[in-house]
């Protein structure tokens, strides 16, 4: 029997919590890292290589920025249908075929020979995108004791943040080694590599008690959970602010990341957004938010932490569209820009996993933070829309500011779940 040991924080510092893990949850908490940093990886390539298709292929902005949105959507359907399947075959059988399934499709995107396959085999890969994230979450969430879950989760998700700084290790290597047209082949097709890595989890990473203890009541009872649960009279309203808040934090973030490199280089035209300085010190922030803010949501609460780095992040969107900053001043605001539009994110999967009930916990994480990001996902458009009576700048901060007002609302009417004990 797995015993534990809690060391105090004296004695271990702010890492005392992971000591504290027994060899199982260890496992389960490095799958889900590195299930997290292989699912970024896969995903970025495509915004390295954009630039490379559109010189060869001859690809307009649009096809590019079709691409991005049918990836968005079918990621947001593919966390959707994660969740309900997570609740019917488990959180780890969920994981690993989420887990093959965008290793398969970014490595079709390598083999496309047109626009047409492309986009087919990057919405085909969203799908697995979207669902290794909510799988992940619950999976973590439902084995992290209550007290470090919040921590737990956010470290978890920083791992996206590694994900993005590898890929971008892997296009300089590539594109150093390679001619251009066969650079960004290869980069697509080093997507196999996640597929590898099911081994493991399945040899080494087994189902949560709490999850199996929840499908033996379930048999004994003879009743299945039902996906419309999450919309009964009883959770309807917290599913529904629930999906306020993830369409906050979502929509604020492709309001701002989607948008800020075309203002800065059209209107204020600056240089620095399009080197590696720049890109490394978002990247940094970007892990350095996720770490920051998976100990703060724990130490502040869900709720308050939500509300520090919309604030923070409402703030960034102020300085980027309205104050006067030059190419150095800009390169050392990627650190913040990351830090906050990133962070915002780390108490999001603790939290959703403790607003619903096992039986339909999937089904309501997957649910609620997939709705967000596919309403999220036409704030860019939105924008784009709206530059057209008014400057580009103010469009950015008018969404970016209704996004994170709407998320800060949401996070006040919900209840703070810290500390919560997750029970079958």
């Amino acid at each position: 029997m797995n015993t534990r040991v809690i060391p105090s924080i004296e004695q271990e510092g702010y890492f005392a919590w992971f000591h504290a893990l027994t060899g199982k949850e260890r496992r389960t908490f490095w799958s889900c890292k590195i299930g997290y940093a292989l699912d970024a990886m896969d995903t970025q390539f495509l915004s390295f290589v954009i630039p490379t298709l559109i010189t060869s292929w001859g690809l307009s902005k649009g096809d590019a920025g079709l691409i991005g949105t049918v990836t968005l959507l079918t990621s947001a359907m593919g966390g959707w249908l994660a969740g309900i399947l997570s609740d019917r075959i488990g959180r780890v059988k969920t994981l690993q075929l989420t887990i093959l399934w965008f290793a398969f499709f970014t490595v079709l995107c390598g083999l496309a020979q047109n626009f047409n396959q492309l986009l087919l085999a990057r919405g085909l890969m969203g799908f697995g995108m979207g669902g290794e994230w909510t799988a992940g979450a619950i999976l973590i969430g439902e084995v992290i004791r209550a007290k470090d879950r919040g921590k737990a989760v956010g470290m978890v998700q920083a791992g996206w943040a590694i994900g993005w700084g590898v890929s971008a290790l892997l296009y300089a290597l590539m594109f150093s080694l390679l001619p251009p047209e066969w650079a960004w082949r290869s980069l697509f097709l080093l997507g196999i590599l996640p597929a590898m890595f099911v081994i493991f989890i399945r040899r080494f990473v087994d189902e949560p008690e709490l999850f199996v203890a929840q499908q033996k009541q379930q048999e004994r009872s003879a009743q299945r959970a039902s996906f419309a649960e999450i919309f009964s009279p009883k959770m309807l309203s917290i599913t529904l602010r629930a999906v306020l808040l993830t369409t906050g934090a979502q929509g604020g973030y492709y309001a701002i990341t989607t948008w800020l490199p075309t203002f800065l280089k059209t209107e204020r035209h600056l240089t620095v957004l399009g080197t590696g300085g720049y890109l490394a010190m978002v990247i940094v922030g970007s892990y350095v938010g996720y770490i920051v803010s998976a100990f703060l949501t724990d130490l502040l609460g869900r709720k308050k932490n939500f509300i520090l780095f919309a604030l923070g992040s409402l703030c960034i969107a102020f300085a980027y569209t309205r104050l006067p900053v030059t190419d150095n001043v800009m390169l050392f605001l990627g650190f913040p820009l990351g830090f906050f539009v990133s962070g915002v994110f780390s108490g999001m999967g603790a939290f959703l996993t403790e607003l619903f009930p096992t039986r339909v916990r999937g089904s309501g994480q997957g649910f609620s933070y997939n709705m967000g990001r596919a309403v999220g996902s036409l704030f860019p458009l939105m924008i784009g829309l709206t530059s057209h009576t008014m400057a580009l700048g103010e469009a950015i901060g008018l969404f970016a500011g209704a996004a994170y007002g709407v998320m800060i609302l949401a996070a006040l009417t919900l209840p703070e779940t810290a500390g919560k004990k997750l029970e079958a």
